[in-house]
């Protein structure tokens, strides 16, 4: 998109894909989303998806960047990431960097309930389009900003990449193996996150304007979601002063809540209190270690967790990992297998989530992607349609 750009001209802009309002309870919500990537992508379909009309604003020859980050690809050879956060959408190419654009894209947002976008900061008032320019022609304006570093001087110089955030924030320090380097999480999960709190975010300036008259604009950055997200380890540094490291599969205050060696396979234990601890036991054949001094209770089995793997371990090995998971699950102690995505997915249909839905798509068949795990009983998620093919 050209952002910088001091163009004129009348291009004329390629005529949008049509973004009907949903039955759901936002069915009355119109969105204007010049968001590109997975942040803001994501928050605005969690809002299509509960019925907001979402108009989508892609740059000149490409559109979002996910339209070409593959593989994989489906058989149209679209791009399943961008498949993936881009549902219940229409779609506009305007060039910004043109009189033209600029103009039909402020026709737009005094239409609009409420605008997304993740731009650098500074770059969409620099183009006329920042919350002071919009909310003055529209003044029940929601305007969401998701950056990576926050506005100031200082975090508006970094580039807010997720896995850079993953690295800064913290995350890849307690993440991998003691004696490993740190790690990323296998999915972009601080723009997931940010892109969650931004939709929370919209919702609730939503109803102060409900209640108000009066727009706002809502500021998210993927520093401050990610640190927000890191929950109990968050709160051990900043009430405790403890750094945590990395600790594999364990978990820092709770034992046995890890992978562990069976005969065949790993199994995760996740035992929470006393009770499944000593199920666990007399299900291995050893219910003494339940009654053991270094495991008799969670802090001391967390004190003695490496004691307690060895144990656990060797009982473990007389029989396969699926094995241990149908018995353990049965006597309520929580146990698994570690699936893949395909048995994941199988392992959620057969106790009937139904994770997959068929979105339907105008010019093609339909595209199955994840449900949205909202579960409304009297304005559940609507999946209207397909993501939106680049208007040509």
């Amino acid at each position: 998109m050209s952002a910088d750009s001091g163009k004129s001209g009348a291009e004329p802009p390629v005529a949008a894909e049509s973004a009907p309002l949903g039955p759901g309870a936002l069915g009355e919500l119109r969105i204007l989303d010049f968001s590109r990537v997975l942040a803001g992508p994501l928050a605005t379909m969690v809002l299509a998806d509960l019925g907001a009309a979402v108009t989508k604003v892609e740059r000149p020859g490409g559109g979002d960047e996910t339209r070409a980050w593959g593989p994989p690809y489906d058989e149209a050879g679209e791009a399943t990431y961008f498949q993936s956060v881009n549902r219940n959408k229409g779609s506009v190419v305007l060039d910004l960097g043109t009189d033209a654009g600029r103009a039909e894209a402020l026709r737009l947002a005094a239409e609009a309930d409420v605008v997304v976008e993740n731009f650098r900061p500074g770059v969409m008032a620099k183009l006329g389009l920042g919350y002071e320019d919009l909310a003055a022609a529209n003044p029940g304006l929601v305007y969401c900003s998701i950056t990576g570093f926050g506005a100031g001087e200082a975090g508006a110089a970094l580039p807010g990449y997720d896995l850079l955030v993953q690295a800064l924030g913290g995350l890849m320090s307690v993440t991998g193996e003691p004696d490993g380097p740190p790690l990323k999480v296998g999915v972009a999960l601080v723009d997931v996150i940010a892109g969650l709190f931004a939709a929370v975010g919209v919702l609730a300036a939503l109803q102060h304007r409900h209640r108000s008259g009066h727009g706002q604009r809502v500021e998210v950055d993927l520093l401050s979601a990610l640190l927000a997200a890191l929950v109990n380890q968050a709160s051990g540094y900043t009430v405790a002063g403890a750094v945590p490291g990395r600790i594999g599969n364990s978990h820092p205050s709770i034992a046995p809540y890890e992978l562990v060696a069976t005969g065949a396979g790993d199994l995760v234990l996740a035992v929470g209190n006393d009770r499944q601890f000593g199920a666990l036991c007399e299900e291995l054949g050893r219910p003494e270690l339940a009654e053991d001094a270094r495991f008799v209770t969670n802090s001391a089995r967390v004190e003695h967790r490496v004691a307690l793997r060895a144990e656990l371990e060797a009982a473990l090995a007389a029989r396969p990992a699926s094995e241990w998971a149908a018995a353990l699950t049965a006597r309520r102690v929580p146990a698994g297998v570690v699936n893949d995505l395909a048995a994941a997915f199988a392992f959620a249909e057969g106790i009937g989530l139904e994770p997959i839905v068929a979105v339907p798509r105008e010019d093609g068949p339909p595209v199955p992607l994840t449900r949205n795990p909202i579960r409304l009983s009297e304005t559940p998620p609507s999946y209207r349609s397909a993501p939106p093919r680049l208007p040509r």
